[in-house]
């Protein structure tokens, strides 16, 4: 399994699946779910929304529209929106539920945000570790590449330093 940390708009990605970041009633807003509705186009939203309210950890999949994929992961690492904040046990759950619907699609490729973080108020450099040591442990049936990404330089940097310090520990 190739384990690759990359930067840029998750929306602009191609692979078989890209994971949103969500939260439980799986209403597309801003940040990661903001940039895939928008680039999707179609009725993207309301065909998420129609899959939730889910539980906290748990995720839902959608047809991918016009994103350059087959399919999102609309992955609840948070409440709905006011009602809470992430938790390391929701990104950790969210992660390893992601991961797990990807190989249950037969997808080879899979990009994924750091959950949690953003409007989830869970610290960027703490949810980092988290996605990346799940990434890292995780046994994959069908996956082969597992792009973690993030947006701003900045956080590219502290997500490679990371994802570095796990895989060598």
């Amino acid at each position: 399994m190739e384990f690759e940390i990359i930067q840029g708009d998750i929306a602009e990605q191609s692979a078989d699946a890209l994971v949103n970041a969500a939260g439980t009633t799986l209403k597309m807003g801003s940040g990661v779910a903001g940039a895939l509705r928008r680039a999707a186009g179609g009725p993207i939203n309301e065909e998420a929304i129609s899959k939730g309210p889910i539980d906290l950890g748990e995720v839902a999949v959608t047809d991918a529209y016009q994103l350059d994929a087959d399919h999102v992961i609309h992955a609840a690492a948070m409440p709905h929106y006011g009602n809470g904040r992430a938790s390391a046990e929701s990104i950790r759950t969210a992660t390893e539920n992601a991961l797990e619907a990807a190989d249950d699609l037969d997808c080879e490729s899979v990009v994924i945000p750091i959950l949690g973080t953003g409007a989830a108020g869970f610290s960027f450099d703490h949810g980092a570790r988290i996605v990346c040591e799940t990434v890292w442990r995780y046994e994959p049936e069908t996956l082969e590449d597992i792009r973690v990404i993030a947006y701003s330089d900045g956080e590219h940097q502290t997500l490679q330093e990371i994802a570095d310090d796990v895989r060598t520990h």
